[in-house]
């Protein structure tokens, strides 16, 4: 078995915890509240900016030129090909670049990108890709599971076609290749570590749907 279907299979819980979830479940049916998406359309452009910014990390530390090309390309189209889909839905929401900007961003999400950049700055390659890889990988299987039916609203329709298409396919798998032709060169105790990061994220990744659901704010 590949390191990554290894991997995959300790999050299957987490997954399907996200599946459950009635932000999930609601996107793909059209029930989510106008409030909540926008809510989370917000701050996944917030994310995606750290985000970015840990790709260009995981590309300056890559071990082959390939990988440096292909982090530096997904840290670019983080930035500009995403931001589009999210540009589309601040216009339809009526809000600004300045206003999307000037957003704080949630606890879980200041959390979640706070661990992807202390993980890409402090921690090994191999650790970095374990982090880097479930918001990659989640995604596309989201998005492959909701577009099995479709959802009735155009809006939310549009971002599950994304995740969904055969691009971002491409970007997913091979980000899963770099993995696996990693961890063929490691010791137990550093699939260890690539595992606890994968998972990690992976726990955040759901946090962030939550999040968007209940749409977060600071206690305090």
């Amino acid at each position: 078995m590949a390191f990554s279907a290894e991997l995959w299979k300790s999050i299957d819980n987490i997954y399907r915890g996200i599946l459950r979830h009635p932000f999930v479940r609601r996107l793909g049916d059209g029930t989510l509240s106008r409030e909540s998406f926008k809510y989370y359309v917000v701050q996944d452009a917030l994310y995606l900016r750290e985000f970015g910014r840990a790709l260009s990390v995981a590309a300056a530390r890559a071990p082959h030129d390939d990988w440096i090309v292909m982090f530096n390309e997904h840290a670019a189209n983080a930035l500009r090909v995403e931001r589009s889909l999210h540009e589309g839905f601040f216009r339809d929401f009526g809000l600004s670049p300045q206003e999307v900007a000037a957003t704080p961003p949630a606890p879980a999400n200041l959390a979640y990108t706070s661990f992807l950049l202390a993980t890409v700055y402090g921690g090994t390659f191999h650790e970095a890709l374990g982090a880097l890889l479930p918001c990659y990988w989640i995604y596309w299987e989201v998005g492959k599971e909701l577009e099995r039916k479709g959802s009735p609203d155009p809006l939310y329709q549009r971002w599950i076609a994304t995740y969904a298409s055969e691009e971002f396919a491409g970007v997913v798998k091979a980000v899963i290749q770099a993995l696996d032709e990693t961890a063929e060169k490691l010791r137990p105790a550093e699939r260890e570590a690539v595992a606890r990061c994968f998972v990690t994220t992976s726990r955040y990744e759901w946090m962030f749907w939550d999040m968007g659901y209940r749409r977060e704010g600071w206690p305090v």
